[in-house]
């Protein structure tokens, strides 16, 4: 898990050293996607994602055995046949906000947001709608956006292709705070 701050750290470096950088709190990036089909929904979690925003990007790194499932069978299923999360561990989201924001100012912002996930292997540009509220010094971003699996080299076996749909939802619920250095 350490190699994940240190790339967020080091794609932070890469953005320049003029804006302002919000860090997310411990614990309080949350990461869900939810499946649904006529036999089953599928839900997972995971509140172990990092991210940063730096004037208008925002960067995204999840590992891909941090998902909850309500089964275990879901979740062996998930990081061996779907996610293969031993060749692929993490997925990342790198991005631009598309809309101005004064984030030193109190007040809640619809904003989109336009950049590369890359899951299990595959890098793929999306844009999406999200809110952005200023409360202080906290920032919380929330949005949700739909990925197809198939975009991402993501097979539904024949067995199960009932249960696991197409496309997917992702939600993404991030609280930030203003990053000092020490």
């Amino acid at each position: 898990m350490k190699k994940i701050p240190s790339l967020l750290l080091f794609s932070l470096l890469a953005f320049g050293a003029s804006a302002q950088v919000w860090k997310s709190k411990k614990d309080e990036v949350l990461i869900s996607f939810f499946s649904e089909t006529p036999i089953e929904n599928i839900q997972a979690e995971s509140k172990t994602a990092l991210s940063i925003i730096k004037g208008d990007s925002v960067i995204f790194s999840v590992r891909n055995t941090s998902f909850s499932f309500e089964k275990s069978l879901m979740q062996e299923h998930f990081n061996e046949n779907y996610m293969e999360s031993g060749k692929y561990p993490v997925s990342t989201f790198k991005g631009k906000i598309n809309d101005a924001v004064d984030l030193t100012r109190s007040g809640t912002y619809q904003v989109t947001c336009t950049g590369v996930l890359n899951m299990h292997g595959v890098a793929k540009t999306y844009t999406f709608k999200g809110t952005i509220t200023v409360k202080g010094e906290e920032v919380h971003l929330k949005s949700e956006f739909d990925a197809k699996l198939v975009d991402h080299n993501i097979d539904r076996p024949k067995a199960v292709i009932k249960n696991l749909a197409e496309v997917i939802r992702i939600k993404v619920d991030a609280k930030y705070l203003v990053f000092r250095k020490s």
